[in-house]
């Protein structure tokens, strides 16, 4: 079950619709961090079931976030979220540990999607 998401993004914009989009039925823990580095320092503290990571951001990209979090948590359930949807960046975050990639602009349809498809990953680590 999925009860904490951690949310990567450097523009408070896109947190806040994708925050908009989180189904209203569910009351999940969110939390936010600003940059990559930031990510991983708020990943390490909160432990959380499904991160949502942009790729474009200040002080460490998205990428490399990704990166340090699977070094530190290989079972972690990361969502790519971008507009850089060109195959090559698709199947390099997947090869990192991505479970998915959603694509910009976010709605709440796509974020259904990727919360279905992290608990069902989530079913199988346990």
């Amino acid at each position: 079950m999925i009860a904490k998401i951690l949310i990567v993004d450097d523009s408070p914009v896109s947190r806040k619709i994708m925050k908009s989009c989180m189904p209203a039925d569910k009351e999940y823990d969110l939390s936010e961090a600003g940059d990559g580095q930031s990510g991983i320092d708020k990943y390490v503290e909160l432990q959380p079931d499904v991160t949502f990571m942009d790729l474009t951001m200040p002080v460490m990209d998205g990428m490399q976030a990704l990166q340090e979090i699977i070094k530190i948590d290989p079972k972690a359930v990361v969502i790519v979220c971008t507009a850089d949807v060109q195959m090559k960046t698709i199947f390099k975050v997947m090869n990192l540990g991505a479970l998915m990639v959603v694509r910009k602009p976010i709605n709440k349809q796509a974020i259904d999607d990727a919360l279905l498809k992290a608990e069902d990953k989530l079913k199988n680590i346990k």
